[in-house]
């Protein structure tokens, strides 16, 4: 296998129809390097915080 199509194998669930990698809308800006797809829905992610999300107040 060469080293080409071993690469688009492994990236195939981030490659658009163009061929070239795509993020999630909210991971495109983030500094981290645990980027999820764009085809993903729920987005899990240990850095990201929701400003609609209900803060504790303890």
């Amino acid at each position: 296998m060469s080293r080409n199509k071993k690469w688009r194998l492994e990236w195939s669930f981030f490659l658009s129809e163009n061929g070239r990698r795509q993020y999630n809308k909210l991971c495109k800006g983030c500094v981290h390097p645990c980027k999820q797809s764009f085809r993903t829905v729920v987005l899990s992610c240990p850095h990201y915080r929701s400003r609609r999300s209900k803060k504790c107040r303890n």
